[in-house]
């Protein structure tokens, strides 16, 4: 079998398609090929397959998208079939096509269901036939930035703008006037046109405020087809999902087997044989609409599979060599509770979340706990680098019930070791603990609401700061104590002082450990309470100065840096490429003024004037590769 890439958006999805596509191989006594880039030559599913084809080089377009490679790569290894994954081809019916045309056996539906639900204009109205509740808004293409103010007129704010071939929140915009939806449609095209290959928009009555809830479906060759319950997938950031879990704890019995029945319909409409997720938006008095389907594997499918016992990845091959459903309806669980995190490379501060990139110095996963699974294509010494989705894993914990599942994704967060990059844990940390997420109350606005002002970070307690400062001290008096050590010829990396009291704020404060600062985990205990602090890379991050009593009295008469004024300074917020510049020196620009556009994980970033002013140089321009702070434009 050969191991194409997956990914909605880049690299690390690939990888993380790969490794459970293979682990299920291995299961099956199937043989496996891989394909990537030559950037991803050391990647973790190119050694865990039985061979693996170089298809070019990092751009996508020259190499997981490039079909031709693809197939010679299936020629010269004589491989039988081809699992997509998540992404790149996996919805691509020309590709399905071509795997047929040479006897090759595509583990997924076929082209004509990819083709009916890969369009989502279309898909609406074969849903809207099929009996499915869809979302009311104007079936045809949008061909204009006039025409889609017209319509949203018509249908009346707000509206969304969305790609007709899109997914994984590419191409969408949400207008809630005519100015921004002009504005829509001119991103939404851009970037459908850069994802897809297809820049036609629809638009249709945005609901406020609603769940992003989602059906699995398993279907087979010979006319039947199940609902695998649902996925609660509403804590979103720009349109893509960042905490999924399984089941939802707002649908009742009545409103789940509903779902589940239309989305069957909607299967069973298109001659759907595979496992596909049927996407639905629901409002708070429990009314669902049709979204999308997705004709793959989910990145969330571990969390159905947790909670059904069913492996999705044996089942989409079973389905694919012809074999009848092994199950019943009525033979489909609930089991417990499974909550998925999806770990970014990702500046949380930013946006709540944007690209960083950087190799992994120090990564460490958080598999010595029970009931916790990862699903990684990345190791220790692995890049994250500009070509690919900053993805690092999808970090996925059971439990027989809601709380047990939270209260160990708490513990892998915090013991979850990554160095090198910025990633996003101390927000996904932050959101499984909020109250707010614990008692349900969520929906697709769950960051902005909560976070109006933008994520910044674990606001701590005076106990908690006190704690805080006691265990920095300690550290660096054990770490001082090591460095004598190490002077006096001693080999030994442990400290071997039991315990340190720590005057705070006029308070004592006992902290002791073993103090193996050679470990990247430090448990301790803090006034017999225990804490586990992560050396070099905390969960809840937190900036400590430790300086002796005169360091710290010279320290005062050190000069303060005077702050950038960004108001006359534009930098980059992320690493990417310059899409366009509208300005040039000596240009009047106005505040809110669009200066220039940067592209990062195919998602296109609009740069604007801080201020009314003229443009004294410009420092970029179109096709260049700009790192996160790099100078872009500067205004008088």
């Amino acid at each position: 079998m050969a191991a194409t890439p997956p990914s909605t958006e880049k690299s690390p999805p690939l990888h993380l398609t790969m490794i459970p596509v293979i682990k299920t191989c291995r299961k099956m006594g199937i043989q496996t090929v891989a394909v990537h880039s030559d950037v991803d030559s050391s990647a973790v599913h190119v050694k865990m397959a039985d061979e693996a084809v170089c298809v070019g080089p990092a751009p996508t377009g020259k190499s997981y998208l490039n079909m031709d490679a693809i197939m010679d790569a299936i020629r010269s290894t004589g491989a039988q079939a081809v699992h997509p994954g998540y992404g790149f081809l996996s919805e691509n019916k020309e590709f399905a096509q071509r795997l047929a045309a040479e006897g090759v056996m595509f583990v997924g539906p076929d082209t004509h269901a990819i083709q009916a639900m890969g369009d989502k204009i279309q898909s609406k109205l074969i849903a809207k036939a099929a009996g499915v509740n869809t979302i009311p808004g104007f079936d045809g293409v949008v061909k204009t930035a006039e025409e889609a103010v017209k319509i949203a007129q018509d249908i009346g704010y707000p509206v969304m703008i969305k790609a007709s071939a899109g997914g994984g929140g590419k191409g969408m915009r949400i207008a809630w006037n005519d100015e921004e939806t002009r504005e829509g449609f001119r991103f939404s095209s851009q970037e459908a046109a850069s994802s897809f290959g297809d820049d036609r928009l629809l638009i249709e009555k945005f609901i406020d405020n609603p769940r992003h809830i989602e059906i699995q479906v398993l279907a087979d060759k010979h006319g039947s087809a199940l609902w695998l319950n649902e996925r609660e997938c509403s804590i979103q950031r720009r349109n893509q999902k960042v905490v999924e879990e399984a089941p939802s704890t707002f649908l009742d019995p009545a409103t789940r087997r509903a779902m589940g029945e239309q989305a069957v319909q909607l299967a069973k409409a298109v001659q759907y044989s595979s496992a596909g997720t049927v996407e639905f938006l629901v409002d708070s008095q429990k009314n669902f609409y049709f979204l999308e389907m997705n004709t793959r594997l989910q990145v969330e499918h571990p969390i159905t599979e947790c909670i059904t016992g069913l492996d999705l990845v044996q089942q989409m091959i079973r389905i694919a060599k012809g074999y009848p459903l092994q199950h019943k309806q009525e033979d489909i669980p609930i089991n417990g509770w499974a909550i998925e995190s999806r770990v970014y490379a990702e500046d949380p501060y930013k946006s709540f979340g944007l690209p960083s990139i950087g190799r992994l110095s120090q990564y460490q996963e958080p598999l010595n706990l029970s009931n916790v699974r990862v699903d990684s294509g990345i190791q220790e010494g692995s890049d994250i680098s500009i070509y690919y989705d900053p993805m690092i894993s999808k970090l996925v914990t059971y439990g027989a019930t809601r709380a047990e599942a939270l209260a160990k994704m708490e513990d892998a967060l915090d013991n979850y070791v990554i160095r090198g990059v910025t990633h996003n844990i101390p927000l996904l940390r932050e959101i499984i603990t909020h109250p707010r997420f614990i008692s349900g109350d969520i929906t697709t606005n769950f960051l902005p609401e909560v976070y109006p002002s933008g994520f910044h970070g674990h606001q701590l307690a005076t106990d908690s700061r006190r704690e805080l400062l006691a265990s920095a001290a300690a550290l660096y008096i054990a770490a001082q104590l090591r460095s004598q050590r190490f002077l006096a010829n001693s080999l030994h990396s442990h400290s071997t002082f039991p315990s340190v009291q720590v005057e705070v704020d006029a308070g004592r404060v006992e902290v002791s450990g073993e103090w193996n600062l050679a470990s990247p985990l430090l448990p301790l205990t803090i006034n017999v309470s225990y804490l586990l602090v992560l050396c070099l890379c905390l969960c809840m991050q937190f900036k400590v100065r430790v300086l002796s009593k005169l360091a710290a009295e010279l320290d005062s008469y050190m000069p303060e840096k005077i702050p950038e004024d960004t108001s006359s300074i534009l930098r980059s917020p992320m690493p990417g490429t310059v899409v366009a510049v509208a300005v040039k020196a000596g240009d009047t620009v106005a505040e809110g003024q669009e200066i220039c556009v940067i592209e990062a994980m195919k998602m296109q970033n609009s740069m604007t004037a801080a201020k009314t002013a003229k443009v004294k140089s410009v420092h970029c321009k179109p096709g260049e590769t700009v790192g996160e702070g790099d100078l872009l434009v500067e205004l008088e």
